[in-house]
């Protein structure tokens, strides 16, 4: 399945509108940002690799907290540009309670900025985007970190 969005060589920015996106999660389902975003606050956590240190601990923080961001309303999803499949195997390995989204095309990690070329993979960031008057999601937060820096995941929670 391919977006076909422009593509960013920075990452998106505070008050823009996010672009909207469908991506298979790890069990084959379709899942849409704009379908998301009228439900409450949404929360894109882009990581490298499924099965790696800090990517595996932030996908645990993010389902250990996940009854507190369904509380507040919120959606939670991790995106890396493995495949459904090993995204599959590593929620069920490591237990998480969210979806991830597999961009393996890597449309959603340009398009949101996120991209890095040396290693063909998404770059580490969270985006919190939230429904706007208009129905669209608007970024709220943005924050692309280094590849092995760790998202404080409660000063997120604090934003929804």
């Amino acid at each position: 399945m391919r977006n076909n969005l422009p593509t960013r060589s920075s990452p998106i920015a505070v008050g823009e509108i996010a672009p909207d996106f469908t991506l298979p999660d790890q069990n084959k389902k379709e899942w849409k940002l704009s379908d998301a975003v009228k439900q409450g606050d949404v929360v894109l956590s882009f990581v490298p690799f499924a099965f790696t240190g800090v990517c595996s601990t932030e996908m645990k923080c993010i389902s250990a907290d996940f009854a507190k961001w369904t509380a507040k309303g919120a959606t939670v999803v991790g995106i890396n540009c493995d495949s459904m499949f090993a995204n599959k195997a590593w929620a069920e390995k490591d237990g998480y309670t969210h979806t991830i989204l597999s961009d393996l095309h890597r449309d959603i990690t340009r398009a949101f900025g996120l991209y890095w070329p040396d290693m063909n993979v998404s770059g580490r960031g969270t985006v919190v985007i939230a429904k706007s008057a208009d129905g669209k999601g608007k970024v709220k937060f943005i924050q692309a970190r280094e590849p092995g820096k760790a998202m404080n995941w409660a000063e997120v929670l604090e934003l929804i």
